[in-house]
């Protein structure tokens, strides 16, 4: 895992010192092993389920208790996934989204909206720790 101080941009340091990661997802039990995901690399979640609470979180990236690493879930009900990706990634944030494996055409609409990384959901299930730790260290 990353030094969370080591460069403005690259996360943001919570009280412990640990990096926030943003995850926008509406399914509880998605958001709960994405959380255990991030937990596990030694960075903090903060789960939201809708887009407006994504936005306030990124938009105070810089201050407490906001977030500059973002994990998208594209297969919402509440909220379209590509939109989150495009509001988050606009200002500036990192953005790692996750979605079905056989939807090519909406994991592809997230890397044009500004994703780094499109993760399936499988891929996470499997390996999500060794991934996320890879992708927080870019």
């Amino acid at each position: 895992m990353a030094d969370a101080t080591k460069a403005a941009g690259t996360g943001v340091a919570s009280a412990t010192g640990a990096r926030t990661v943003a995850i926008l997802a509406d399914d509880l039990i998605w958001a709960t092993r994405l959380a255990d995901a991030i937990r596990a690399v030694g960075a903090t979640p903060r789960i939201v389920r809708r887009l407006a609470d994504l936005e306030t979180l990124v938009g105070r990236a810089s201050g407490a208790g906001g977030a500059s690493d973002v994990i998208v879930d594209l297969t919402a009900r509440a909220y379209d996934g590509v939109a989150a990706v495009r509001l988050a990634s606009g200002t500036g944030a990192r953005v790692v989204a996750v979605g079905q494996h056989d939807d090519k055409d909406l994991r592809g609409a997230a890397t044009e909206a500004g994703a780094s990384h499109v993760f399936t959901y499988r891929a996470l299930f499997e390996d999500g720790p060794r991934l996320l730790a890879r992708w927080l260290d870019e």
